[in-house]
């Protein structure tokens, strides 16, 4: 994993999920069509939970889920940049 991806997904991972909820949700629905609106559903103090309902669901932590979509962040950027 490169350095930019590291500081990414450090920055996502220490970032409170309410300002980029919906971006991610709607990402995280394009990937995991098993996901429910009732699965990705935001309540603010109880994060825990959701991550809870992500996991398992697609049986991957939030550690795992948020690397992924760094991951992804990091290519879709590097194609508008080329």
């Amino acid at each position: 994993m490169n350095q930019f991806l590291n500081l990414k997904f450090y920055h996502m991972n220490t970032t409170s999920l309410k300002g980029k909820w919906n971006e991610l949700k709607g990402k995280l629905k394009q990937k995991y069509a098993e996901l429910t609106d009732n699965d990705l559903l935001y309540v603010e103090g109880q994060e825990n939970e959701l991550w809870g309902r992500i996991q398992q669901k697609i049986g991957k932590t939030k550690e795992e889920v948020m690397r992924e979509m760094a991951a992804e962040d990091v290519e879709e950027n590097s194609k508008k940049v080329f």
